[in-house]
């Protein structure tokens, strides 16, 4: 069963081997190797697998990361175990690149070749690097089932014509692999310098900051300093680690280049450590086999534990992709040209009807939208706005006096004027206009982001003409609704402007209005008192003060205050230009307020009835009007002219169904892989 597990996470990475590491949507568990240049890992790895096979010299030598799949076959024979100890050809050994599917290399110098061969067919020969992986698998009876992803060692300085950003390159490779949740870090850091320096570990640390997903691996601990070991290390007094550190000895230089076999390193590793009075102790806790030993544990007890979230990852992946693939055409079956404008023109107008009515089965709970926006404008904008309108703020009290007098002409008038009084209602009427046009414009600025909003969706990214004459059709419709919208609204204001309406029942009338004014004025007035008693007089037996006859009180009071009787004898011609202004007389103030009071309450019936009406009128002509002749509109305009060009698909959707194509395809198999793991 454990070996099983390992082989699927093995088959899900030939699944999604081909998409690359920043495409692959699943994070699979496997163990990623980080090191600097000079730290050994080439030889960690080779000294696991028993095998040279990896490429050499000096520089960037692994520059795609190379996923290592050994799997054991548990079955070997004397000779072929000989063989494999002197490094030579075994019939029970050989490597199977993905990328060369049912070739089996038997000779493992000719696996190094193929690695440098398919390295460079990516990355050319300038010492560049690629994050598309080169998957291998190993098949041997002296390995223990693993996988490891072999990374590209850490640098500083570019030599050759490497790029010059090639520290930065590796860096956020390096960082792809090892940041993603399920990777379990192999940090290889040589023992014979300070830890605190260590590449590999600085670079575990940023994205496992606590350690509980690296395992530390000290190589080069023959080469040092005497009397120097690290113990204090392997006890996690320095920079402690979840899985701990592994101490191991690689082949020296030397040794690679007079072809010492893999076989003998391991021998005098094992001497080495079980005869070193600091490690003898602890030997079998050190050491090549017991790496491999303790990577294959980690590896199967992390795939027990995140295979159930792999299983539900992939299953929810797999139906985006299949949605998204659905929405881009399919497989890009030859489709009917009519067929497809008519169900994007019924399926847009299905979705405008949704948005509007507020039906849409991803209605939001943090913004409002749609037609939800609309009722926004009419209740909220709208409506405030015409509440907000003053009849007082453009007319003040003079001007009402003024207007109270032009309309009673040569001789005052003996009562309020009903003229004068409509005058100034309908002036202030026609302020509604434009607020109520205003309305108007919102509304219709809301339906085009709702037309944006349909828009967005990837059936309109695939037809890039047919999304722009849509576009044009609607927003043209859109407009040619505004016309008769703004029409009808504007006659609304003409209709209350042209008619008073005195009589309504909610118009506070004129004897009324007297009424109320008389009531303040008296309550104003001072209270006179019995010389005799000290009671308070009647108000029939109250005295008023003679009224004055100097002229100098009253509309043209302020003209005459400012001459004397000489002046006033010789009768000069009035001003060209005459203003209300002076003191107002008792009269005259009584007229102005009962004006004001008819005006405000005439006012607030129209205000409600542009409140109501207005609304009324934008959805009759614009919002409702649209919602039902929306699709005739489109008939018309697109679908009675179909060309050859408005079915071509855009750049973008060719590539992205074949991105979404390829990512179905993966994950279909590993869907197949997943559910063979009971």
């Amino acid at each position: 069963m454990d070996h099983q597990l390992i082989a699927t996470v093995n088959k899900l990475q030939d699944a999604f081997a081909t998409l690359g590491p920043a495409s692959n949507p699943i994070d699979l568990p496997q163990i990623t190797v980080v090191g600097s240049q000079s730290s050994g890992k080439s030889s960690v790895l080779e000294n696991i697998v028993g095998r040279d096979f990896l490429p050499r010299g000096t520089g960037i030598v692994t520059r795609r990361p190379l996923v290592l799949q050994l799997i054991n076959r548990r079955t070997s024979s004397p000779e072929n175990e000989e063989k494999s100890k002197r490094g030579e050809t075994n019939d029970d050994e050989w490597g199977e690149f993905l990328h060369i599917p049912g070739k089996k290399f038997y000779d493992f110098d000719e696996i190094r070749k193929e690695i440098i061969r398919e390295t460079d067919s990516k990355t050319g020969q300038n010492l560049g690097i690629s994050p598309i992986p080169i998957n291998l698998r190993i098949y041997s009876p002296n390995v223990l089932t693993l996988t490891l992803v072999d990374l590209p060692g850490l640098t500083k300085v570019p030599v050759g014509d490497q790029p010059k950003d090639i520290e930065r390159q590796i860096r956020e490779m390096v960082l792809k692999f090892i940041g993603r949740s399920n990777a379990i870090i192999l940090a290889v850091t040589a023992a014979n310098t300070d830890l605190a320096n260590s590449d590999g570990l600085k670079l575990a640390r940023e994205v496992d900051p606590e350690g509980i997903r690296t395992i530390g691996v000290l190589t080069k601990v023959d080469l040092m300093d005497e009397g120097t070991d690290v113990v204090d290390i392997l006890a996690g007094r320095i920079i402690p680690l979840r899985y701990g550190y592994v101490p191991v000895i690689n082949r020296g230089q030397k040794d690679i280049e007079n072809r010492r076999s893999i076989g003998d390193a391991l021998a005098k590793e094992r001497e080495f450590f079980e005869n070193h009075p600091s490690y003898r102790s602890k030997a079998q806790f050190c050491g090549t086999p017991f790496l491999a030993r303790k990577l294959n544990m980690i590896l199967m007890h992390h795939i027990k534990g995140t295979l159930p979230e792999i299983k539900a990852k992939i299953s929810s992946t797999l139906s985006k992709y299949q949605q998204e693939l659905d929405q881009l055409g399919g497989l890009q079956a030859s489709e009917n040209p009519a067929n497809v404008v008519l169900n994007v023109i019924t399926e847009f107008c299905n979705e405008y009807r949704t948005l509007l009515d507020g039906r849409s089965e991803e209605i939001s709970s943090t913004e409002l939208a749609g037609g939800a926006r609309i009722s926004f404008v009419f209740h909220e904008i709208y409506a405030g706005g015409i509440k907000a309108v003053d009849p007082f703020d453009q007319i003040k009290d003079a001007d009402i006096r003024t207007i109270l007098y032009n309309s009673s002409g040569s001789s005052p008038a003996l009562f309020v004027g009903t003229a004068a009084f409509e005058v100034i209602v309908k002036q202030q009427i026609h302020r509604f206009q434009d607020p109520s046009l205003r309305c108007a414009t919102l509304v219709y600025d809301e339906l085009t982001k709702i037309l944006y909003q349909i828009l967005q969706k990837p059936i309109y990214k695939r037809y890039p003409q047919l999304k722009d004459q849509l576009h044009s059709v609607v927003i043209n419709f859109f407009k040619s609704s505004m016309i008769p919208t703004n029409k009808l609204v504007t006659d609304i204001v003409a209709m209350e402007s042209n008619y008073i309406n005195t009589a309504h029942p909610d118009f506070l009338t004129g004897h009324r209005a007297l009424a109320i004014v008389s009531e303040r004025l008296n309550a104003n007035k001072p209270v006179q008192v019995d010389p005799k008693t000290g009671k308070p007089l009647p108000a029939s037996q109250s005295q008023s003060p003679a009224p004055s006859d100097d002229g100098n009180s009253g509309f043209f009071g302020s003209f005459f205050a400012s001459k004397n009787k000489k002046k006033l004898a010789q009768m000069e011609p009035p001003p060209a230009v005459l203003r209300a202004s002076g003191t107002l007389s008792e009269r005259e103030s009584v007229e102005t307020d009962v004006i004001k009071l008819l005006i405000n309450s005439y006012f607030n019936i129209v205000k409600r009835t542009m409140i109501d009406m207005v609304p009324k009128a934008i959805m009759l002509n614009l919002v409702s009007h649209t919602r039902e002749e929306m699709q005739r509109e489109l008939l018309e305009k697109l679908y009675k002219n179909i060309s050859d060009d408005l079915l071509k698909e855009s750049d973008f959707t060719v590539q992205r169904r074949k991105e979404c194509v390829r990512m179905v395809e993966s994950l279909q198999k590993a869907a197949e892989v997943v559910a063979e793991v009971t």
